[in-house]
Order: C-alpha cells, then sequence, then structure tokens
C-alpha cells in the first residue's frame, strides 16, 4: 500500500513538473518571439521595388536609411551620423563606421551610392528620391557620400528618412538577382530576414550585430491575417501580441478585454474614392462633383467605421505641415448630384465598376458606395481584387472607381500632394487617378524648389483648392490608428506614419 501510494504521488509529480515544464517552454517562446498581425502579405521585401504600408513595415524592420523620423516626426541620425548642406542641391552625409550588413560586410559610402541611384531610377520609389541627380552623386572616401539634386529641394531630409530610401547591400543584390532580393533582402536593420511563407507570414531573427541597441525579442514574425475578426480572436487567443488594423466593430470589445490595451491615434493615412480622370465620364469634371455630392461620408464614418476616423475635406492630413485648414467641402446633395448628371447630359445615370482591393472594411465601403450611387441613378459594379493584383490594375489604369489610401510618410505637403497629384506620377508613381493640370504641375514644382516656408505654403494652399474644386478625390476620412496590444507588451510606440518600429518592444 505504501508502495502503491509512493508511486502515485511520485507519477503524480511527474504529472505536474511535466505540465509545469511545457508551460514554462511555451511562455519562454512567446518571451522570445514577438508576433504581429496585419491585413495582408507585403509585395515584396526589396525597398526599392515597392512603397506600400504592408511592404513598408517589414522593410523599417530589415534595413535602416541615412536619417530617420521618430514619432514625433523630427529628423534624427541613422547610417549617417553627421551631414552638412554645401549649396541649397547639395548635402555631405558622414557614415557610421561599425555597421554591418547581414551578410556580414561593412556598410560603405559605396553601398549608399548605390542605394540611391537605385532608388532614384525606381519607377515605384521615383516620389521619394526621383529629384536625386545621379551625376552629383560622389563617393568621398569610405564613409562620406555628397549627395545633390536637379533643383533645390526643400524636403530631402525628410524624404530620406522615407523607407524607399532604406540603403541596401550592393553585394547581396548582385548575388540574388533585383528580383531575387525582393525575396531574400539583406538590410543594417535590428531584424534580419529569415524566411517569408506566401500568403501567411514573414519571420524575422534578432540582428545580433546591429550598430544600436539590440531588439528586446530574438523574433519577430509578421502574420498575414485578412479577416479583421480574426485579427481580434488570434489577439484576445494569445496566438498574436500585437494586432494592427483592429476593425471598428471590435473596438468596443478590445476595449473591454482585461488582457488587452488598445491604442487609438489619427495618423497621417488619407482614405479616398479615386476617379480615373483619363476615362469616360470621369474625364467630365461635372460627373467626379456629382458623385463627390452623392456620397454621404458622414454616414460611411458612422456606419462602417463606428466613428473610428475623422472626416476630411482635403487630401492631406491636418499634421501634415503645409495642409490647407479652410477648404469647402462638398456637403451630402443628391440633388445637386442629380443636377451635375443632367448637365453633362447623363440625366439617365450610367454604368460603371468600383475596383477595390480584398480589405474587408474597403469592400463595405465600396457596397455603401454602390448603394449611394444608385440613388442618383448610377449603377455600379464591384470588383474585389488580392492587394498585389489591385495595385497592378491602378497602376496601368484598368479601372473608373477605386478605393484608396495614402499616407504622407514624411509628413510633408510635397509628398502628400506631389505623387498623387503632378502628371509626371501617372500609375505606381501614386497618380492612379491620371490626374492632369498645368498649373497644379507648375505650383508643385515650384514649391519643392522654394525655400521660403511662407512662400512654399502658400503654393501648396492654392494647390489644394484647385484639386477640391476638380474633384479627382472624394475625401473620406483620415485614419486613427487602433492597434491592439497583449498587455505583457512594453516598449511598442505608434507611429503616425504606420512604420513601426518594433526593435524596441519586450515582453514583463
Amino acid at each position: 500500500m505504501k508502495n502503491s501510494s509512493k508511486n502515485l504521488s511520485i507519477l503524480f509529480l511527474l504529472i505536474i513538473f511535466f505540465a509545469f515544464g511545457c508551460s514554462t517552454t511555451n511562455q519562454q517562446d512567446n518571451i522570445d518571439e514577438l508576433v504581429v498581425s496585419q491585413s495582408g502579405d507585403p509585395v515584396t521585401l526589396d525597398p526599392h521595388g515597392t512603397n506600400d504600408n504592408r511592404s513598408n513595415l517589414l522593410v523599417v524592420q530589415i534595413f535602416d536609411t541615412l536619417v530617420w523620423q521618430d514619432e514625433a516626426l523630427q529628423i534624427h541620425p541613422g547610417l549617417a551620423e553627421d551631414w552638412s548642406q554645401i549649396d541649397d542641391r547639395t548635402y555631405e552625409f558622414t557614415l557610421r563606421q561599425d555597421v554591418y550588413f547581414h551578410n556580414e560586410e561593412p556598410l560603405l559610402a559605396s553601398d549608399v551610392e548605390f542605394s540611391l541611384l537605385r532608388t532614384a531610377s525606381s519607377a515605384t520609389s521615383s516620389p521619394i528620391l526621383g529629384q536625386l541627380d545621379p551625376s552629383t552623386i560622389e563617393v568621398v572616401d569610405d564613409y562620406k557620400i555628397r549627395v545633390g539634386t536637379y533643383e533645390p529641394f526643400s524636403p530631402l531630409l525628410a524624404h530620406l528618412a522615407h523607407p524607399t530610401a532604406s540603403i541596401v547591400s550592393e553585394k547581396a543584390v548582385a548575388t540574388y538577382g533585383e528580383q531575387g532580393f525582393g525575396q531574400n533582402p539583406v538590410g543594417t536593420g535590428p531584424f534580419q530576414f529569415e524566411q517569408w511563407i506566401l500568403g501567411d507570414q514573414v519571420e524575422l531573427s534578432r540582428n545580433e550585430n546591429y550598430h544600436g541597441d539590440l531588439a528586446g525579442v530574438e523574433k519577430l514574425t509578421i502574420r498575414n491575417i485578412t479577416e479583421t475578426a480574426n485579427r481580434l480572436i488570434e489577439l484576445e487567443t494569445g496566438q498574436v501580441d500585437i494586432a494592427l488594423e483592429i476593425a471598428p466593430a471590435d473596438i468596443s470589445r478590445a476595449e473591454n478585454h482585461e488582457h488587452l490595451t488598445l491604442i487609438r491615434e489619427p495618423n497621417l493615412r488619407t482614405h479616398y474614392i479615386g476617379f480615373n480622370t483619363q476615362q469616360e465620364p470621369f474625364d467630365d469634371v461635372r460627373i467626379r462633383q456629382a458623385i463627390s455630392y452623392a456620397v454621404d461620408i458622414h454616414l460611411i464614418i458612422e456606419t462602417i467605421l463606428e466613428g473610428s476616423g475623422t472626416p476630411t475635406i482635403g487630401p492631406i492630413s491636418p499634421a501634415v505641415w503645409g495642409s490647407h485648414p479652410n477648404l469647402e467641402a462638398y456637403d451630402y446633395n443628391p440633388d445637386r448630384a442629380r443636377e451635375l448628371l443632367e448637365a453633362a447630359g447623363l440625366s439617365d445615370g450610367f454604368s460603371t465598376k468600383i475596383l477595390t482591393d480584398d480589405d474587408t472594411l474597403r469592400m463595405s465601403i465600396a457596397t455603401a458606395l454602390r448603394s449611394q450611387l444608385e440613388a442618383v441613378g448610377i449603377q455600379a459594379e464591384i470588383e474585389t481584387l488580392d492587394w498585389a493584383t489591385f495595385l497592378d490594375a491602378t497602376s496601368s489604369g484598368e479601372h473608373q472607381i477605386f478605393i484608396m489610401g495614402w499616407t504622407t510618410v514624411t509628413a510633408d505637403a510635397d509628398y502628400g500632394l506631389y505623387p498623387l497629384f503632378h502628371s509626371s506620377q501617372f500609375g505606381s508613381g501614386g497618380n492612379r487617378t491620371f490626374y492632369d493640370n498645368d498649373l497644379v504641375n507648375q505650383l508643385l514644382e515650384a514649391a519643392r524648389m522654394e525655400q521660403d516656408e511662407d512662400s512654399r505654403v502658400n503654393y501648396y494652399l492654392e494647390v489644394q483648392e484647385l484639386i477640391v474644386e476638380e474633384a479627382p478625390w472624394i475625401y473620406l476620412y483620415i485614419e486613427e490608428a487602433v492597434i491592439g496590444l497583449a498587455n505583457n507588451i512594453n516598449g511598442f510606440r505608434a507611429n503616425p506614419t504606420g512604420n513601426h518600429y518594433f526593435s524596441r518592444v519586450y515582453f514583463d
């Protein structure tokens, strides 16, 4: 009897020990690995091959830039420890000498030269560094480089902080090739690439040779969770530690969850409905204005966003330098919409197509838009594409109406207006409405060369007034970043650009 009891006691202790040991191991795994969810796959991990938010979120973990912007949008030294402006077109940057790429090659000025030339020649990166004059990029020595622009370019430093200005390893690009580098990225950032499971997740590991503070976790996994409800469920069940883009319908539930923290902060992203202004009937400003009057933006925000966005009457957030504070909005006015349709010879309406990606929120907005267009006699079909295909379609002009967003990452009006409305930026440059106005072009060109801030602002104010009048966009709302965190997360700070730095995150 004694032996039997003793054996049972030992067995019980072993079971407890085994269970505790497994629990400890799982907990340790969770501590070592930070799992973050976003709404879709990146397009590529090559910073010079794309300019979309989902890709840039990964880029800022893997790569560094010469300078970087903090959460207050202030410029700080990055790979460049110092810089000076030689004249109104030229800067000289002095590089840190303790930086190595993930392939253990040292960072040299030749890599910076290669990266900047590559960025300047990329169609998707041209809105950021298309002003660079390749003939002026000069390697002074291994750790000093001069960079010039075609014309004076006031927001250059802010543009050099953009993720698409990331510095890549010239040797790695040669090794993997231009196409292969996007799936085998090599940077100098706090995390290095491990693997990309397409449609599922990207896995990174801590860069143990990082030149700055080491990341607070050993592994970082960015998961693709398209369904909004699933992002919260995965956060609640501990499968995800940080969930970006919590859906409006889930805000209350997340706020009241005892094991979660919810962050809600306005950011620099404007959501809009765009028209292809080169296609009939949207080449007629009266049609674009008619639809602007036909859309009840406040109803969309109230019902679909459940109040989580701020209505906007212009293309850039009020937080962006150079935004217009006194634009005149298109109020919801179906009667005025019908009058404009009649004036344009389309009193009986017409048929069109609304193009959107597979983001749940945008699909809901498309459904509401279709209903509101029907009320003024316009019949609309909705077509939904995956993110990469959607970007290709809107770049090549295969659309009539589309729903999208733009983040003015630099927090300067140049980046919130030039890529989106200058005719040189058609398609992948950012101008997916194919909007073309000579006066707008001239004002935008003058503004980016102007050194006097008051004069620059005046240019941008006039541009915004012209754009609102000509209505290539319907201005929907300024996004509110809604991010869910597990309560044991420390060190996370939401960046208004949406490019959050996860290297500072650690667990209790």
